[in-house]
């Protein structure tokens, strides 16, 4: 990967995905090794996130390397000046770029003209680096990948492609419970059925919550209104009101099944606290795997390791 920009979760290669992850606990135990030392990390936004941010500060700063922020107001993508324009700037002054976007095409834009690594820190279609702490997390805790079955209940969105596709890339079912309407789009569906035919994944769509949960070993959900949907939250709460994770609906889960959240939660919209704060709960530790996997991934793509 080194010299390359990751945009997708599936520019990890399938065989590749569980070494990687195996790196990144590897590099969580040791500590803070100085691998990216005189190395400088843009974070460029154009919309906050607190979680995103500051893993990808810590992790620069724990491989030695330097993180600069630069907000919505200092840049303006595409406004105060043209994507490619910003691209070929920092590219002189950078070593990579991590971005978070409203449009998957800026990230897209930005990774041609840059000349340096960039990675998507989020956009429009994927969240990649949060699909990389999610199954590191399932990882950590069920000690492989390959056979589990992930139940994401919610909205078809980024998170849920990048989940959709890291599953069907290394074997592991996945299962989606939405409301008519709100599902995957038909075309990522496709590309994960092709990955899906060469690992033996399983994938399956489904507007019934229990039937995606039935005999799964994780659980995952995310809030029904994401950022730049909030005209539409009247509209999204009605429609997903049934799609709660709850205590009840955990139960038919297998006994030893994790939830997780890649938060913000909206608790009690789309789980409630009994189930964030209880015993099945790693939605902290996945929290804190951002930091990690990132650190993994920033060390690859520069060359660390």
């Amino acid at each position: 990967m080194k010299g390359r920009s990751f945009l997708s979760i599936s520019d990890i290669a399938s065989e590749d995905i569980t070494s990687f992850l195996a790196g990144a606990v590897k590099l969580k135990a040791q500590g803070l090794p100085a691998l990216l030392d005189g190395k400088i990390l843009a974070i460029l936004f154009e919309k906050p996130s607190l979680r995103t941010r500051v893993s990808f500060e810590v992790a620069m700063r724990q491989l030695g390397g330097e993180a600069i922020y630069l907000s919505p107001a200092e840049v303006g993508l595409g406004q105060r000046e043209s994507v490619p324009d910003v691209a070929r700037v920092l590219g002189r002054y950078v070593d990579i770029i991590a971005a978070r976007t409203f449009s998957h095409a800026t990230i897209e834009v930005l990774a041609e003209y840059a000349g340096v690594p960039v990675i998507n820190a989020l956009s429009d279609r994927e969240h990649p680096c949060q699909a990389l702490a999610d199954f590191l997390t399932i990882y950590e805790k069920k000690g492989k990948l390959t056979g589990l079955t992930l139940a994401f209940i919610g909205d078809g969105n980024n998170i849920a492609y990048s989940l959709l596709l890291a599953s069907a890339l290394v074997g592991m079912n996945f299962r989606i419970a939405s409301p008519v309407g709100y599902s995957l789009q038909d075309e990522m569906v496709r590309v994960a059925r092709g990955y899906a035919s060469r690992s033996g994944a399983e994938i399956l769509l489904t507007d019934e919550p229990a039937s995606a949960v039935d005999g799964a070993d994780v659980i995952y959900t995310d809030v029904w209104t994401s950022m730049g949907q909030e005209a539409e939250s009247k509209v999204r709460r009605q429609a997903f009101a049934g799609y709660q994770v709850n205590s009840k609906l955990l139960s038919l889960a297998k006994p030893d099944a994790i939830f997780l959240h890649d938060l913000p939660a909206h608790r009690g919209e789309e789980v409630t606290d009994d189930v964030m704060d209880g015993p099945q709960s790693v939605v902290f530790d996945q929290a804190e795997n951002r930091m990690h996997a990132q650190k993994a991934l920033l060390a690859r793509l520069l060359g660390g390791v």
